[in-house]
């Protein structure tokens, strides 16, 4: 199940699926240590002697975000129960808490007592072995606890003015889970009452109950808190920091902070709709609950990938962080981006180049790249990763103008990086040797890594002539120069009228040519090798666009022809692959880049609003879309997907500025 709502701080981050139930939450680093690991902590309901779990489907929900704040919004309705309930959560922008508001709706003619349940099913670092639960008389709160890892639960009713009232934890019980037959205590919920067991160790959970007594009509509210710490003094401190502000308090310090931040820069939206100006805002604060306060930005962090493969999206590739940093740039954000860069200075190998993916504290990440393969050794790697860190690095300089930035990562990032692609290159053909293509498949050269390689080169060369580095400048930029040339060589097929996917060296000295469509072939304009108006490029581009569209009612671009990964249709002619968001939006790049009178723009446009209209209905984008049900598919959200957005945004409102300058019109 999807992601429906992710909140985050940059070092604690909580997700929760359609059904409202909270499935991850990741401290004190993103991606790193998720301490649900995907299992259900639900909220419970009795009323009347009745009881329904919130995901049951005698609720329906409504799940979304606050107008440009990481807040969330969700109504939920049980006709059966005549109850509603208005929910309202965040994660505080600075302190590692998670705050929860529910409105409690009695739609009944008479007054009625509800309970409210909260079920934490927690396995600190990842392990269900030697934790701890118990229960806090003094301030009647729940612990859990492992080592350095503290989670104080706790909530209180609110008064009429939403202060926080004087009625806190109504039971509760902590017990054994998934354990000897042993379900767990959110079993005992389910008949309106909980035992008060105080203390267990092991494989234990949690659940606590809130109560209300709303009259006929009538509207209360309950608050209900999760805060993180590394021991039982910071829990505490922040628990009182709760009870002293008031939780409305802190509600309106999140919402203040979150707008101030996404609003930081004026933009013309001109004539995109406010459906797309809203996600365009939401893709930023969904960006940044991915990005670590460390600088790892993480592709995506959706347990639920764990039933297909056993390994998860929670990673830093350095591929996805460098185009994410791009667009963090375009879109004003460098406090974000040059944190991104340390960190990649601080994990790039001594040999100049970086491997497959990383975890958030810059431990290497899992893989399955082979270091040794048909007898032979060698580099694990896909070059474009490297290349990408230089690029985005380049167009950061270009915006910010951050010289002494740049300075403190020349030696450690830029010409290790430079001298490295500038080495790993074949001296006959002056193309890159071998690697892994960007969707880690296959292994050869490939026109995508090519066009990073010569955006790396490129601004390897520019960087190392602001710091009077003559020879240095003087290299990259003849190694760009050689690579460029012979993409036109190698790359370009002249019958087809457009560039190869990419060649495969055999042992012989012979290049076996791959015709794959591919949508990655954007790289050849994005990257600046060629010019989006150059013959070969818009040859490309049209054969990638004609062939690559999904021609169904759902529409969007396949990654490439028989694309394999979540296959739902072996009918290329009409499936060539699922839509991935990503792709489709490079599309949109391609046209806003090309445009010169305003009907050319029309087409971006439409594939903007694509993406809306494709998105989960909480706003957040997942990486593919359901060629024939237009549901998501595989993880969500996927960063990269909401940073493309932003980046394709960016892109359609520099064209018509661009289009209206050239026509003398007003661009107000």
């Amino acid at each position: 199940m999807p992601r429906d709502i992710v909140l985050g701080n940059g070092s604690m981050l909580v997700n929760f699926d359609r059904g409202m139930n909270m499935r991850d939450l990741f401290y004190p680093r993103v991606g790193l240590d998720n301490h649900i690991l995907g299992n259900r902590n639900r909220i419970g309901i009795w009323v009347d002697e009745r009881f329904a779990w919130l995901d049951d489907q005698s609720w329906s929900r409504d799940a979304g975000y606050e107008k440009d704040a990481l807040i969330s919004r969700v109504q939920a309705l049980n006709k059966g129960f005549s109850l509603s309930l208005s929910m309202r959560g965040a994660v505080h922008f600075r302190k590692n808490l998670y705050l929860m508001r529910i409105d409690v709706t009695n739609l009944d003619h008479c007054s009625r007592e509800v309970r409210l349940f909260f079920t934490h099913d927690l396995s600190i670092n990842e392990t269900d072995i030697g934790d701890t639960a118990l229960f806090d008389p003094t301030r009647r709160c729940i612990y859990h606890y492992k080592r350095d890892r503290y989670f104080l639960i706790n909530g209180r009713t609110a008064r009429e003015d939403g202060s926080i009232g004087e009625e806190g934890i109504f039971e509760y019980s902590v017990g054994t889970k998934r354990f000897k037959g042993a379900e767990g205590t959110w079993r005992d919920a389910e008949d309106g009452n909980l035992e008060h067991n105080t203390v267990a160790h092991g494989s234990i959970d949690s659940t606590v109950s809130l109560r209300v007594r709303p009259e006929a009509g009538e509207t209360v509210a309950v608050y209900y808190w999760i805060i993180a710490g590394r021991n039982i003094k910071e829990v505490r401190r922040e628990n009182e920091f709760i009870l002293e502000n008031g939780a409305e308090r802190v509600f309106n310090e999140i919402s203040g902070y979150w707008r101030a931040w996404v609003r930081r820069k004026e933009r013309d939206f001109f004539d995109l709709s406010p459906e797309a100006v809203d996600m365009f805002f939401r893709s930023l604060l969904i960006i940044r609950t991915q990005t670590d306060n460390k600088g790892a930005i993480l592709a995506a962090n959706d347990s639920d990938v764990l039933l297909y493969h056993r390994d998860h999206y929670s990673y830093m590739w350095p591929r996805d962080g460098a185009l994410v940093a791009y667009a963090l740039d375009i879109a004003g954000y460098p406090e974000l981006t040059m944190k991104f860069f340390r960190f990649c200075a601080d994990i790039i190998t001594e040999g100049g180049f970086f491997l497959h993916k990383y975890n958030s504290d810059g431990t290497l990440g899992s893989s399955w790249h082979p270091w040794w393969q048909d007898g032979q050794s060698q580099l694990p790697i896909q070059e474009d990763e490297t290349a990408l860190v230089l690029f985005a690095l380049g167009k950061h300089y270009a915006l910010y103008r951050n010289v002494d930035f740049i300075e403190s990562l020349y030696q450690d990032l830029i010409t290790k990086a430079g001298d490295f692609l500038v080495s790993y290159r074949d001296p006959s053909t002056k193309l890159p040797f071998p690697s892994f293509d960007l969707w880690e498949e296959r292994r050869g050269i490939f026109t995508f890594t090519c066009s990073a390689v010569y955006a790396a080169l490129s601004s390897a060369a520019s960087l190392a002539f602001l710091l009077n580095d003559r020879s240095a400048c003087e290299k990259y930029s003849q190694a760009a120069q050689e690579t460029r040339e012979a993409m036109e060589k190698y790359l370009y097929n002249p019958e087809l009228g457009r560039f190869l996917r990419g060649i495969y060296p055999k042992e012989d000295g012979s290049l076996i040519p791959d015709s794959t469509l591919d949508s990655s072939l954007y790289g050849i304009f994005e990257f600046g090798a060629f010019s989006p108006a150059d013959r070969r490029v818009t040859g490309t581009m049209k054969a990638v666009m004609d062939g690559l569209w999904v021609k169904t009612d759902v529409g969007g671009t396949a990654r490439y022809t028989d694309d394999y990964y979540f296959r739902k249709s072996h009918d290329l002619e009409t499936v060539p692959g699922n839509p991935w968001v990503i792709c489709t939006l490079w599309m949109a790049e391609y046209l806003a880049e090309t445009a010169s009178v305003k009907e050319d723009l029309a087409r971006c446009r439409e594939i903007i609003e694509w993406a809306v209209r494709y998105a989960l209905p909480s706003g957040v984008l997942p990486e593919q879309v359901h060629p024939f049900t237009g549901e998501d598919l595989s993880v969500s959200p996927l960063t990269w997907s909401h940073s493309t957005y932003v980046l394709a945004v960016e892109k359609y409102l520099k064209g018509v500025y661009r289009i209206r300058g050239k026509n003398n019109l007003p661009v107000e």
